[in-house]
C-alpha cells in the first residue's frame, strides 16, 4: 500500500525568495505552478522518483513551518478500509486540483499526513499549471 513520501509542505514568508533558494540555489526542477484566478501561489519542486516539496505562499502568522507531511500509495481504498480497522479518523477520499487522490488523517502528536496516490492526468506526472 505505502509507496513513498510524496511531498513535504512548507508555507513560504516570501514565495518569489522561497522558489529562488529552492530552483535555482539548491537546483531543483520546479515540477509545476499552483495558481488561482491568474495568481501564483505555490510551487511543485522535483525531488526525484515522484518525490517532491510543495511550497505555498504563507497566512499571516504562520511560521514558515512544515504544514504536513504526504506519503504516496497505491491502493488508497485498501489503506482507506486498513486505517479504519484500527480505528483512525479517515477523512473524505477525493480527487485534488492536481488530479490526485487524496485523503487526510492526524497521528497521535497532531502531525496532519495526507496521503497520495498519482493519477495518469497527476500534475505530479504532466506539470504545467494547477488552476485551483
Amino acid at each position: 500500500m505505502i509507496k513513498q513520501l510524496a511531498h513535504i509542505c512548507i508555507h513560504a514568508h516570501d514565495l518569489d525568495e522561497t522558489a529562488r533558494f529552492y530552483g535555482t540555489v539548491l537546483g531543483l526542477e520546479k515540477g509545476f505552478t499552483f495558481e488561482r484566478e491568474g495568481r501564483t501561489f505555490g510551487h511543485y519542486f522535483k525531488l526525484g522518483a515522484d518525490t517532491f516539496i510543495e511550497v505555498f505562499e504563507g497566512e499571516p502568522g504562520d511560521v514558515g513551518n512544515i504544514n504536513h507531511v504526504a506519503i504516496q500509495v497505491e491502493d488508497m481504498d485498501g489503506l482507506i478500509a486498513r486505517l479504519r480497522e484500527y480505528d483512525v479518523d479517515v477523512g473524505e477520499k477525493k480527487l485534488g486540483a492536481d488530479q490526485s487522490w487524496q485523503v487526510w488523517i492526524t497521528d497521535p502528536n497532531g502531525v496532519r499526513i495526507e496521503f497520495h496516490e498519482y493519477t495518469e492526468s497527476s500534475m505530479q506526472r504532466i506539470g504545467g499549471i494547477c488552476k485551483v
